[in-house]
């Protein structure tokens, strides 16, 4: 590995599960965006019976087009490219699926292999956490390392969250210590649509990887979808003046953080105004609990 990691060159794999880490199905939406865009096919598949508790991912019956029934069983799949990359850039690999239930340390240890056969050369977490943020403002996207010299490369920094994690995290410190560099890109969603697939947040991490790793992903519908979503939740406040409040607070929030005068005391002086707010009412959002603080990016 060289002195300074390198996400447009090697063999990139760029991972999200469905689940805990997926609020608003946002990064296994950018997942499903790369495979339907950049041309992939399966490369390795776990067993699910070994890491699925099939009481809490349940198997799903569907339809073929020949009318016969099919039980679709939960999974993790890699996906590499159909053929080999050309020009510059990265060679990109996926790795999407649900998130296991059991026998995290054996799953991590199986897809080390599929990495080590793949000769991936550094990894990419996607994923989406509900947060206290207006949806009708650029979703902010937050990407960390625990890799110093990814850090130094980028101008990125180390998480500092503390508390339960996903199996994002047990993969990447794994990748870490077998000395293959990582990044984590992590969205936020508004949490009063957290029931709805949110476009918006999808996009904003496909633009993101666009940055990351030079290259140009076609958005398909993304941009269509995300303009419904947002024209669809703003007509729901239009009925809901106490959504229509809160979402009022959100944004007086952000747009003193994304002023170009804010400066830090400022930004942390608003969010202190906007927690008193907020738990001056009986701390909760219009649609249910909020944190006890503001919301930072976990760890990948």
């Amino acid at each position: 590995m060289s002195d300074t990691p390198s996400f447009t060159s090697g063999h990139v794999l760029i991972v999200a599960f469905e689940g805990w880490n997926d609020a608003g199905e946002a990064a296994s939406g950018a997942i499903r965006t790369l495979k339907d865009e950049l041309g992939v096919s399966p490369i390795a598949q776990v067993d699910p019976e070994d890491y699925f508790d099939y009481q809490f991912n349940r198997p799903t019956v569907t339809t073929d087009d020949d009318g016969a029934r099919t039980i679709v069983w939960p999974h993790v799949t890699a996906y590499g490219p159909e053929h080999a990359s050309a020009g510059p850039g990265a060679s990109i690999y996926l790795l999407t699926g649900s998130e296991p239930s059991r026998g995290w340390k054996t799953f991590t240890h199986e897809i080390l292999e599929v990495m080590d056969d793949a000769e991936i050369t550094s990894v990419m977490f996607l994923g989406a956490m509900l947060a206290d943020v207006p949806h009708t403002r650029p979703i902010s996207v937050f990407v960390t390392s625990e890799n110093a010299a990814v850090r130094e490369s980028l101008g990125i920094e180390k998480s500092s969250y503390e508390g339960p994690v996903g199996i994002l995290s047990v993969l990447g410190d794994a990748a870490e210590k077998a000395g293959i560099p990582t990044l984590s890109i992590w969205a936020s969603v508004p949490h009063y649509v957290h029931n709805a697939p949110s476009p918006k947040a999808t996009l904003a991490i496909i633009e993101k990887l666009e940055e990351l790793l030079d290259i140009t992903v076609p958005r398909g519908d993304l941009p269509a979808e995300s303009a419904a979503w947002e024209s669809g939740i703003d007509a729901l406040a239009g009925d809901d003046d106490e959504m229509a409040a809160y979402i009022e607070q959100l944004e007086q929030a952000r747009d003193t953080v994304d002023s170009p005068e804010a400066s830090g005391d400022a930004i942390a002086e608003e969010f202190e105004r906007y927690l008193q707010r907020r738990d001056g009412k009986d701390g909760r959002g219009p649609a249910g609990p909020a944190g006890d603080e503001p919301w930072r990016p976990p760890t990948v």
